[in-house]
């Protein structure tokens, strides 16, 4: 495993918050994916659940960004999500996750208001939903794969990552990873 990513010799940074999947979980959607999924099926490194995205923003801004990241973190509550429903958009496909009594999601509502205080965030107009992406595509397949075998599950923690743009796709890279408090 690689260690933190370096913005280092940057101005700004394409960032974004998220929560991080177990090794279990990882090698179950990672089998899955390989056996169900077509096209550019998402790498197990850059498998998250995306809590904010951020977009470009002043390397400087990155210290407050992940103090309020850990702050969200350290209050969450126990996380307990399962796959519900494999959903098609135009780009990517995704399993939509049961946010079993709403800790994800207060977790993410509590990191938005945050976010927003800051003057680094501001929040879609559609509700966050929790889910994984797991593939990406330029047409959509029209996949109707079974729910992989996860089960209920934990996110292993939480973390502010850099996304690298590269002519093979996004990159992401853990700047700093912060433990839930449930």
């Amino acid at each position: 495993m690689k260690g933190p990513a370096s913005v280092g010799g940057r101005e700004r940074a394409r960032l974004f918050c998220a929560l991080r999947l177990p090794d279990v979980v990882l090698d179950e959607v990672e089998a899955w994916g390989a056996e169900h999924l077509a096209e550019r099926i998402v790498s197990r490194t850059n498998l998250h659940i995306t809590l904010a995205f951020l977009g470009h923003r002043p390397v400087d801004e990155l210290a407050n960004i992940a103090r309020e990241t850990r702050d969200a973190a350290a209050a969450a509550a126990a996380i307990l999500l399962e796959p519900k429903r494999y959903r098609e958009t135009r780009s990517v496909g995704m399993l939509v996750l049961d946010d079993e009594d709403g800790a994800a999601s207060a977790l993410a509502e509590g990191l938005h208001e945050r976010l927003e205080r800051l003057g680094v965030y501001e929040r879609e107009a559609r509700g966050w939903l929790p889910h994984l992406t797991v593939v990406r595509f330029r047409k959509p397949p029209r996949l109707d794969p079974p729910l992989p075998r996860l089960g209920r599950f934990s996110p292993s923690d939480a973390a502010v990552y850099l996304s690298r743009l590269s002519p093979s796709g996004a990159q992401y890279e853990v700047v700093e990873s912060f433990a839930l408090g449930g």
